[in-house]
């Protein structure tokens, strides 16, 4: 026992609008991890286009997803390239439109505005119509409610909810939540994991250590 081939589209034969993440996205700057799959009526072939936002690759920032994600409908990243250049009076994008706007501009400044990467931790879960903003981080474990906008970053299996998001507890204590972290299942064979399914998606943390 193996578990699903990472690299199928579709793993669920009759619900074609779950898909398997990283052999659908073929986009520049864009990473996701084995197993991450996103749900959506429309099919998840539109993942970047729907979900990925004002990302242009000459800003050089990083959409990075990790292992073992559920993703649901409607969630959106921003990207940097939503922001707008703050240096002057105005904030309209004068120099897009070209016909002489552009003369003088310099997309420097776009850069020096950049917030950085978004980067989701694995076996994260994402609810419904979630919204991250520039350079976030999610830990790993982390549960992010439906309507959240993460402006902030959320620690490892924390529950964030709200707009703007707000941790309103942990999944488990510290010192498990640092053990879970360095277990990384995640990162473990895929036999390996396939032999261990009840350690992983149970509570006991002496099972799992001994399985690691």
């Amino acid at each position: 026992m193996t578990g699903p081939n990472p690299h199928t589209r579709h793993p669920l034969a009759l619900h074609p609008r779950v898909g398997f993440l990283k052999p659908l996205v073929d986009a520049e700057n864009v990473e996701i991890g084995e197993y991450t799959y996103y749900d959506d009526p429309e099919g998840p072939k539109k993942f970047v286009e729907k979900c990925v936002l004002y990302h242009y690759p000459f800003l050089g920032d990083r959409l990075i997803i990790g292992k073992f994600c559920a993703i649901a409908e409607g969630v959106r990243f921003i990207m940097n390239g939503a922001n707008h250049d703050l240096a002057g009076f105005s904030t309209y994008p004068f120099n897009i439109f070209g016909e002489g706007w552009e003369e003088g501009f310099d997309t420097a400044t776009w850069c020096k505005q950049s917030r950085g990467d978004i980067v989701i931790g694995n076996d994260v879960w994402i609810g419904l119509d979630a919204t991250f903003l520039p350079g976030v981080k999610v830990g790993d474990g982390a549960i992010i409610a439906a309507g959240t906008v993460v402006a902030k970053d959320v620690p490892p299996y924390a529950v964030a909810v709200g707009n703007s998001a707000r941790v309103v507890k942990k999944r488990f204590d510290d010192v498990t939540i640092q053990r879970l972290v360095e277990i990384a299942w995640w990162d473990w064979p895929a036999d390996k994991i396939s032999r261990n399914l009840n350690a992983i998606r149970g509570a006991d943390l002496q099972l799992l250590e001994d399985a690691a």
